[in-house]
């Protein structure tokens, strides 16, 4: 893996993001803003499973004014996303929003983003310059590619809150497509010092869209580029907190609750691992220790494996042995898997 960028350091809330601070997980409510009860259960539900920072819509003033009652029901950050209206911005930043994530290609004419950028530097939020492929703003020239047009654009707005003396930036230049997404942000890098949040937009389904945001994502990661990631999911968003803590530990960037490892199974098994390993990812959910788990099917890799873990079980015949911290530890019988295994495991 190639040595991390480091970039500008800057904080929303009590959050650090660039300079060296861990990659930062990120989300985003898919409730109605305007209904506070609603989506500062959400909230809490990805606090629970590792959000750092949320962002919520905000389509209309009374979405802006319920961030006032939201704030006062969470614990993490919240960003304010802002499409339109710049009036909204305003409005979220009087509601006390923590940052603001704008999109140059529908805000429009620089004197509204002057004023926002003056208020949010009174109050020293951070904004974030959030392009999406989609949503570009006109170029003047039409030979530029998707991701040159992007960095035009998203230079454009830095140098514009660069000559209002405001630093407090994040950018993030997202695509559906993943070489679009990977080229822009490596085009970028070079030539902003501000962190960049990363993610592929629109990703779909979580069958398809955690596959598609693994590869854009954990690529740039590999590059040495990002300092906050979204997992965009056609889904709860609890499934894109989840699948964005295990493309960090899949490159041992965070340590997040277990990790579970699974053989794929094979003719060689001789009881039903699949299932064992299903079960054994349920109950490791109301986990967050740091721990390896192994679910392993037969004698070929099952034993290493396993003794590899900091608790593992390698099946064999209507019995299974359990390892601790590499030490066999126990004996037994199938109908005991599940429950013996996860027994070790809660007694770390």
């Amino acid at each position: 893996m190639k040595q991390r960028r480091i970039s500008k350091s800057i904080r929303i809330g009590d959050v650090t993001i660039g300079g060296g601070a861990p990659v930062v997980v990120q989300s985003m409510t898919k409730t109605d803003t305007r209904n506070a009860r609603a989506t500062i259960d959400q909230i809490k539900e990805l606090q629970n499973c590792g959000c750092e920072l949320v962002r919520v819509a905000v389509p209309d003033t009374r979405a802006a004014g319920a961030i006032v009652d939201i704030k006062k029901g969470i614990k993490i950050p919240l960003v304010a996303d802002i499409h339109f209206d710049y009036r909204l911005a305003l409005a979220a930043l009087e509601a006390g929003a923590d940052g603001l994530r704008l999109n140059p290609g529908n805000i429009g004419e620089a004197d509204k983003i002057k004023k926002v950028v003056l208020a949010a530097k009174d109050r020293g939020v951070p904004i974030r310059i959030g392009l999406n492929a989609g949503s570009l703003p006109k170029t003047d020239n039409p030979e530029l590619t998707v991701a040159e047009r992007m960095v035009e654009a998203a230079l454009e707005q830095v140098h514009l809150l660069e000559s209002l003396d405001f630093d407090l930036i994040k950018v993030s230049l997202k695509a559906f497509d993943v070489p679009t997404t990977i080229e822009a942000y490596q085009s970028i890098a070079e030539k902003i010092p501000y962190p960049l949040h990363i993610g592929i937009t629109e990703a779909g389904l979580p069958r398809t869209g955690v596959i598609r945001s693994t590869v854009g994502i954990g690529t740039l990661l590999w590059l040495g580029i990002g300092d906050t990631i979204r997992v965009s999911l056609t889904a709860h968003p609890r499934e894109e907190v989840v699948a964005a803590y295990e493309i960090l530990k899949s490159l041992n960037l965070r340590q997040h609750g277990p990790v579970l490892v699974s053989c794929p199974t094979c003719g060689r098994a001789e009881s039903d691992v699949v299932k064992l390993a299903e079960e054994v990812e349920k109950r490791l959910q109301k986990i967050d220790k740091p721990i390896k788990v192994a679910v392993m099917g037969c004698v070929v890799n099952g034993p290493g494996e396993a003794k590899d873990a900091d608790v593992g079980i390698a099946c064999g015949k209507g019995k299974g042995v359990i390892f601790k911290k590499g030490k066999k530890v126990a004996t037994v019988e199938e109908k005991d898997f599940l429950n013996a295994l996860m027994k070790e495991v809660e007694g770390l």
